[in-house]
C-alpha cells in the first residue's frame, strides 16, 4: 500500500510536533521552513501538562530534560512592593493532571523536537524553502516552493499550514486574514519585551526554581530561571505602540532599555534591577485576532498560530499548537477507515479542536485585563488573591491543563 505523504509549511513548535505525530501514524513527511537556519529566537515557554504529556508520548522529553526546569511554584507579586499575593504549588501539577509543568526556552524545545525527528527516516526537512502557493484537488495537493530565486513544485496527500501568525497558507485559505486594526482592540497596543539575563547579573532570589508573575498598572513582568540556572528568562509586557519599521522581522525588534524603564519607575527595586541587568532586549507586538471562520478546505488545514493566534497571557500558544498536532495524528491515523477520507478527517480535526482553541483565545484575552488593572480594581484583585486558597486556585486551571483525551468514536 502506498505511503501517504504530508506537506508541512513551517518548522516551528507546531510544525515539528505535527511531523512527529503523523510520522508515528505511518505518514511520510516533508517539512518546508523559510528560514535558512533554525536560529535561537523567541523566549521561554511554559509547557503545561496538556502539552508536556503529548511531548512525553512522542519521546521528546528525554531530549529536553537537561535544559528544562520543573518549577516548584508560581508566585504572583504586587508591582509596587513585590509582596507575594498568592503562591500556586506547580510541583503538584503531575499529581493533579498526570504530566509535569515545565519551563524551557523555545530554542531548546525546538532542538529537542529536531533530535527526536532525526530518529524517523520518513521525515525530511528543507530549510530556506518558502511555500509560496498551493492547489488542492481531489487526489492530492501540489505546492510551489521558493528557494532563493529557484521555484520547485512538490506533491502530497495533504498540506498543513503551520507557518505562524502571518501565515501565507491561511492568507490563501481565507480572503480576509489581517489582524484587527490597532484602534479597535486595546491589546493590539501592547508590546512584549524579552531578554535572557546571565545568572551572575541576577540576584539569588531570581534563580530559585519558580515562576514569578508581577502585576502592575498597564504592565506585567514574568521571569524564571532556565538552562540549569545559568540564565533568567524575562518577559515584560507594556502598553505601547509597536514599531512600524517594516525592515524588522516580527520577532527581531530591538528595544531601547530607557523606554522600557519608563514603564517600571514605580515598581519595586528587585524588578527594576532585573530589567536593568538585561544585556539586550528584543520586542514583538501582541496581535489579537478573532477566531477565523474555518481552519481547513479540501486537503489543506491550519495549525497553531496560523489557525488560532492568541495573546500570551495564559502561556498557551505553544501548548495549543502541540494539541493541534496530536489531534491531527489521531484523525489521520493510517489507514483511514470506512468512509473516512483525508478531507473528512481534516473537518473532524477542526470540529474537535475549534471550540477549545477559541475558548483559550478568549480566556487569554480576559486574563490581560486582570493582569493590567490599576486603582481600586487592582486593589480588589489583589485582595481576592491574598485570601484565595492556593491549591483550590491551581485546581481551577484543570479545564486548561487536563490532558485532552479524544475517544476514537468521537473522531468519525
Amino acid at each position: 500500500m502506498r505511503q501517504s505523504h504530508a506537506l508541512i509549511a513551517g518548522a516551528g513548535i507546531g510544525g515539528l510536533t505535527a511531523a512527529l505525530c503523523l510520522a508515528r501514524q505511518g505518514w511520510r513527511i516533508s517539512l518546508f521552513e523559510q528560514a535558512p537556519v533554525l536560529e535561537e529566537v523567541g523566549a521561554g515557554l511554559q509547557l503545561s501538562p496538556n502539552a508536556s504529556a503529548i511531548l512525553r508520548g512522542l519521546g521528546v522529553l528525554p531530549h529536553l530534560e537537561h535544559a528544562a526546569l520543573r518549577p516548584q511554584e508560581l508566585v504572583l507579586r504586587r508591582a509596587r512592593d513585590g509582596a507575594s499575593l498568592i503562591r500556586l504549588p506547580l510541583h503538584e501539577a503531575e499529581h493533579l493532571w498526570g504530566a509535569p509543568y515545565l519551563l524551557a526556552h523555545r530554542a531548546d524545545l525546538q532542538r529537542a523536537l529536531l533530535e527526536t525527528l532525526a530518529l524517523h527516516e520518513n521525515i525530511s526537512l528543507r530549510l530556506g524553502s518558502t511555500v509560496a502557493g498551493f492547489a488542492s484537488g481531489a487526489d492530492g495537493v501540489r505546492i510551489v516552493v521558493k528557494h532563493g530565486q529557484i521555484k520547485s513544485t512538490f506533491e502530497g496527500d495533504c498540506l498543513i499550514g503551520a507557518d505562524g501568525v502571518h501565515s501565507l497558507v491561511r492568507g490563501r485559505l481565507l480572503e480576509a486574514s489581517q489582524p484587527l486594526p490597532q484602534t479597535k482592540r486595546e491589546l493590539c497596543k501592547r508590546t512584549a519585551w524579552r531578554a535572557l539575563v546571565p545568572a551572575e547579573l541576577a540576584s539569588t532570589e531570581m534563580l530559585k526554581p519558580r515562576t514569578n508573575l508581577w502585576l502592575g498598572p498597564d504592565a506585567h513582568l514574568v521571569h524564571y530561571p532556565l538552562r540549569q540556572g545559568t540564565v533568567v528568562n524575562v518577559v515584560a509586557v507594556i502598553k505601547t505602540r509597536p514599531s512600524t519599521d517594516s525592515t524588522q522581522t516580527f520577532w527581531a525588534g530591538i528595544g531601547d532599555p530607557a523606554e522600557l524603564a519608563q514603564s517600571f519607575t514605580t515598581w519595586a527595586e528587585p524588578a527594576r534591577a532585573l530589567l536593568a541587568a538585561a544585556p539586550q532586549w528584543r520586542t514583538h507586538p501582541l496581535l489579537d485576532y478573532p477566531p477565523f471562520p474555518t481552519w481547513c478546505a479540501g486537503r489543506v488545514a491550519l495549525l497553531g498560530d496560523a489557525a488560532h493566534p492568541m495573546v500570551p497571557f495564559l502561556a498557551q500558544g505553544a501548548a495549543q499548537a502541540i494539541e493541534d498536532a496530536a489531534m491531527l495524528g489521531h484523525v489521520l491515523a493510517e489507514p483511514l477507515t470506512g468512509t473516512q477520507t483525508i478531507e473528512t478527517a481534516l473537518v473532524t480535526y477542526q470540529k474537535q479542536r475549534y471550540a477549545r482553541a477559541s475558548k483559550v483565545q478568549a480566556a487569554s484575552r480576559r486574563q490581560a485585563t486582570i493582569y493590567h488593572l490599576k486603582g481600586p480594581a487592582a486593589l480588589a484583585r489583589d485582595t481576592v488573591l491574598r485570601f484565595s486558597n492556593p491549591e483550590r486556585t491551581l485546581a481551577g486551571y484543570g479545564w486548561l491543563y487536563q490532558v485532552q483525551n479524544y475517544p476514537q468514536d468521537e473522531l468519525t
